[in-house]
């Protein structure tokens, strides 16, 4: 097994996990679905919940925290979040719960993880930019729009996972009622496909050889789209990028 592995383990509406492994030490970013999920997808990757020595939530929405209860519960590995964070999911977590301010950095056996602000419609939301040695990685999704954190948080990472949420046409035709559309859409709500696109060129330009769009909605958009917005942004760069698309219950993984 190569000494990195960074991906989604699941990715969507329905849940979502990161896993992030360097060496022997492992962590996941979020825990939604469930722990049997989460449990079934590391069996498949060769890792076991016990091989996890800590989880960073990005926020508190339930897609991203779901698992939570029942995991803490059985291996009371250890939870980071920014304060705002703690506060909304304490009672899923208890004395594992470690709380953070919306900047930190902490140590995890061989890996770094650095936290920064994203702006998204609850308090304490974060990303992630991950040293695993002398390789950068970076986390973000639900985000309203990309700011200059999120920016000089991803700037220079070899591989990322980032936001592809919603094909705005698709969006503006579905079934969602006009406040969900509006909430989507604003400053703090998903990345559309060409802001997703418009990222991932900005990463490419700055070092970024592996990136996977995640998130993405499965009732306003489609792997196809959101690769089609990717690949036309990227261009001339495409030959030398790994681009990939998250599955919303399959883990799909980069290995450095």
């Amino acid at each position: 097994m190569s000494d990195i592995l960074i991906g989604t383990l699941c990715s969507g509406s329905k849940g979502n996990c990161t896993l992030v492994k360097y060496r022997n030490s492992a962590i996941l970013i979020d825990a939604g679905r469930s722990t049997k999920y989460i449990k079934s997808a590391l069996d498949s990757v060769g890792l076991a919940p016990e091989d996890i020595n800590a989880i960073f939530l990005t926020h508190s929405h339930s897609d991203h925290t779901s698992a939570l209860k029942v995991w803490c519960s059985h291996y009371h590995t250890p939870v980071h979040a920014s304060a705002a964070v703690c506060d909304d999911v304490m009672n899923k977590c208890g004395e594992v719960l470690v709380s953070h301010p919306i900047f930190f950095e902490e140590r995890v056996g061989d890996i770094l993880v650095k936290s920064f602000p994203t702006d998204h419609d609850v308090f304490g939301s974060v990303g992630y930019r991950i040293e695993a040695g002398d390789v950068v990685l970076g986390v973000a999704t639900d985000l309203g729009h990309i700011t200059e954190h999120v920016k000089s948080g991803l700037c220079g990472c070899r591989a990322a996972v980032i936001e592809s949420n919603h094909d705005v046409d698709m969006l503006l035709r579905g079934p969602y009622p006009p406040e969900l559309k509006q909430r989507i859409l604003s400053r703090f709500g998903h990345l559309s496909n060409e802001s997703g696109a418009e990222f991932a060129r900005f990463l490419a330009d700055n070092g970024a050889e592996k990136l996977m769009l995640a998130h993405l909605s499965e009732i306003n958009n489609t792997p196809e789209l959101a690769r089609k917005a990717s690949v036309s942004a990227l261009g001339e760069v495409l030959d030398r990028i790994e681009l990939a698309v998250a599955e919303p219950a399959e883990p799909v993984l980069f290995s450095i």
